[in-house]
């Protein structure tokens, strides 16, 4: 496939402001040369049809001092005839007045008009003297006949002078338009390439780069939008930051205990079985530790890759919940820590049951990490006319408003020296969100500063 020719938006802009600015110069002098001649026309007839009008309406007192006046005002020529001749002329020296010379083309005209005893009547011709379109217009009065004569084409030297002084003008224009596309297009895309460079910046990594306003709403919308994503990207570093130190902490410990142990079997509790089941103990229980990371790394991934399918049946939602708290009965035992339910008898639910365990499992995991000194973690589901809302409870130091958006974001943490009592990979609230929303459900977090947090999730009826 051929590649397009890329074009700057810079002459782009140019070719196009350009363009229109030509397009409505020539459209101007085209219209001028060839509606002048036209509109003129039209104007002197009007203006005969005037003069007849002034003329039929004058009484005789009036006549012959109008007629003077009509005829240099409006740049006609006027006789007065009789059946033998004419009596009277005024302007008649005007260009290319035909009424007091031997004309034969305008004398056969006046000789018809008198022959067809009309009251008025109106001749256009072309004045083979002066090459010229005519307009002539014959009114009888009383006895004697009228004849008004114009020129239908402006002949004139002033309108030549015109025409040439309007090249003159279309030319200028031209050469403005130029000069105001190169400003107008200069000025409306150096921001727009102002942008580009520093956008290419942030996006080889180089976060340090402000984008300022430049009073064009699209253009500052744009500025906006990256400053934005620049802030998200300096977020996103600093949490994949967290990511390789937790991942990192949380594979090095288990592995460095495993190692540990291992070469302690081999070495020297071999010899004491007692010693060696103690140390094989501790040895499984940090290879479940690396499990726990590794799926919820994986679940992750193929949760947020849409590889992820709902496996729907129905099941009580309190027994599971009954069986999720029991496998913590060892922490409750060597810790101290409480686990309050409170719940119904019954709540049957149609969800992915195995996903649903991870969410309050997470949750109640998240619980007791954070939970004040009291030890305390509350369970509540309570049941309402569409949906049962389950409540995980702690009485920790809560979460500062300005943080809670982001709790569900991979590797968040809102206390990254908290103290660890069961295993967590720091995915689980990223874990949650994903099920929550593949079910559909409504969740969220509410939480007082040194009162505690509540997580929730609705599960439909």
């Amino acid at each position: 496939m051929k590649n397009k020719k890329k074009t700057s938006i810079q002459a782009k802009t140019l070719i196009y402001l350009l363009t229109f600015n030509i397009v409505i110069i020539v459209l101007l002098w085209i219209c001028q040369i060839s509606i002048f001649d036209f509109y003129y026309e039209k104007e002197q007839i009007n203006n005969m049809d005037s003069i007849v009008s002034s003329l039929k309406n004058a009484s005789a007192e009036e006549i012959g001092t109008l007629l003077q006046d009509v005829a240099y005002q409006n740049e006609v020529c006027i006789a007065i005839t009789s059946d033998t001749g004419i009596i009277a002329t005024y302007n008649a020296n005007m260009n290319g007045c035909p009424l007091s010379s031997s004309n034969t083309q305008a004398r056969e005209l006046m000789l018809q008009f008198i022959d067809s005893e009309s009251s008025f009547k109106s001749y256009q011709f072309v004045n083979d003297a002066k090459h010229v379109s005519a307009l002539m217009y014959g009114l009888k009065t009383n006895s004697n006949y009228m004849f008004i004569y114009s020129n239908l084409e402006d002949i004139s030297e002033f309108t030549l002078i015109i025409k040439r002084q309007l090249m003159y003008v279309c030319i200028l224009g031209i050469f403005i338009a130029v000069i105001i596309s190169i400003f107008l297009s200069s000025k409306i895309t150096d921001p727009i390439t102002e942008i580009t460079k520093k956008a290419r910046k942030l996006g080889s990594g180089n976060s340090d780069v402000e984008f300022k306003e430049s009073g064009i709403k699209e253009i500052d919308e744009l500025a906006e939008t990256l400053s934005q994503a620049q802030k998200e990207m300096a977020k996103t570093d600093e949490l994949r930051r967290d990511l390789m130190a937790n991942v990192s902490h949380d594979l090095k410990t288990p592995l460095t205990m495993i190692k540990a142990y291992a070469e302690m079997i081999r070495d020297i509790s071999y010899k004491d079985k007692d010693k060696m089941n103690e140390h094989l103990g501790i040895i499984v229980d940090e290879t479940d530790r690396l499990t726990v990371l590794v799926n919820d790394i994986l679940d992750l991934s193929k949760m947020q890759s849409n590889a992820d399918v709902l496996k729907l049946e129905k099941f009580d939602l309190v027994s599971e919940i009954n069986s999720i708290v029991k496998k913590y009965q060892i922490i409750k035992e060597t810790e101290k820590y409480t686990i309050n339910v409170e719940e119904p008898e019954t709540a049957m639910i149609k969800a992915d049951k195995k996903k649903i365990n991870q969410v309050i499992y997470n949750l109640v995991n998240n619980a007791i990490n954070y939970t004040g000194d009291d030890k305390k973690v509350t369970i509540r589901v309570t049941k309402h006319k569409k949906y049962y809302l389950v409540e995980i409870i702690d009485t920790g130091k809560g979460i500062k408003e300005e943080e809670i958006p982001y709790i569900w974001d991979k590797y968040y943490k809102n206390d990254k020296n908290h103290k660890r009592n069961v295993v967590s990979t720091g995915l689980g609230l990223s874990i949650v969100k994903q099920i929550l929303e593949l079910h559909n459900y409504e969740y969220g977090v509410k939480s007082v500063l040194k009162k505690g947090t509540t997580f929730y999730f609705k599960i439909k009826i």
